[in-house]
């Protein structure tokens, strides 16, 4: 008889088969199956460990980027309690289904949107649901949405290290996540929880982008730092990740986002952080 942990000597390695609890026991994959109308090529988390950082800023920024440099686009918001990309790309569009399941609505720049406010009879409508019901909304709009081709997904996660997080980190095959923070000191603290629970799930960071970083004054020109000195460089150098971008406080920028016309934004301030999502 073989030791605990160990392989009998004849192992077939088919572990459907047999009932023994051996170190050579496969992990069952929890990733859910994609949608059949679906081809997604990447996916790209945008997560926080805090909420009012601006993911849903970023998310939108980077999508249009990513879009403006040839890419398929997609954007699933995962943030059902309190969803904004339908917002911020002023689509209402209504959620028509074929054979296949639902169908994304589209945007004037061919960016593909799936959220729960665009299944909702009004957008005001609060979502009152339980932590599994949420993580299994998000679930569904993989399993359930006809994504077509898509070679860029971003996925606006809810802020936290919660259910949604978690089933998102399981179900969704993620290349890699970017971790959104604010100057504020207590950041590094928020980042590691992040980067934690990143590591615990074996998900790649691909980097760091810094929201509300600074002003410009319009009269002279001056930055200001309106949250105090940035400790982006210490906590990107504490954990050996890469600074993808800084975005400024821009009055500008959020009357866009008000307005639903993110996609005009002359600058999407991300460079950086798109060359490396694309490579």
């Amino acid at each position: 008889m073989a030791e605990k942990n160990q392989a009998p000597e004849n192992c077939s390695h088919d572990c459907s088969s047999c009932s023994a609890n051996c170190s050579s026991r496969k992990k069952e994959s929890l990733l859910a199956e994609a949608n059949p109308g679906s081809n997604v090529k990447k996916v790209i988390g945008v997560v926080s460990g805090k909420g009012g950082v601006g993911k849903s800023l970023v998310t939108s920024l980077l999508s249009v980027a990513t879009a403006r440099a040839g890419k398929q686009v997609a954007v699933l918001d995962a943030d059902i309690t309190g969803p904004s990309i339908p917002k911020i790309f002023g689509n209402k569009s209504e959620v028509l289904g074929n054979e296949q399941g639902m169908v994304p609505p589209v945007t004037s720049t061919g960016i593909k949107l799936m959220s729960i406010n665009l299944l909702l009879q009004e957008e005001t409508m609060p979502v009152v649901w339980r932590g599994p019901v949420i993580a299994g909304a998000v679930k569904q709009f993989w399993t359930d949405v006809c994504w077509g081709d898509v070679d860029y997904m971003y996925v606006d996660m809810p802020p936290g290290t919660g259910d949604v997080a978690l089933t998102v980190f399981q179900s969704l095959p993620v290349d890699g996540i970017v971790i959104v923070t604010s100057p504020q000191e207590l950041v590094s603290m928020i980042v590691e929880k992040a980067v934690n629970m990143a590591k615990m799930m074996n998900v790649p960071i691909l980097g760091l982008v810094e929201n509300y970083s600074y002003f410009v004054c319009p009269d002279c020109g001056k930055q200001h730092k309106i949250y105090g000195d940035s400790h982006l460089e210490a906590v990107a150098a504490e954990y050996g990740l890469p600074i993808l971008g800084r975005l400024p406080i821009d009055p500008a920028l959020a009357t866009l986002c008000d307005a639903g016309a993110i996609e005009t934004v002359s600058d999407t301030y991300l460079p950086d952080a798109v060359k490396m999502i694309c490579k």
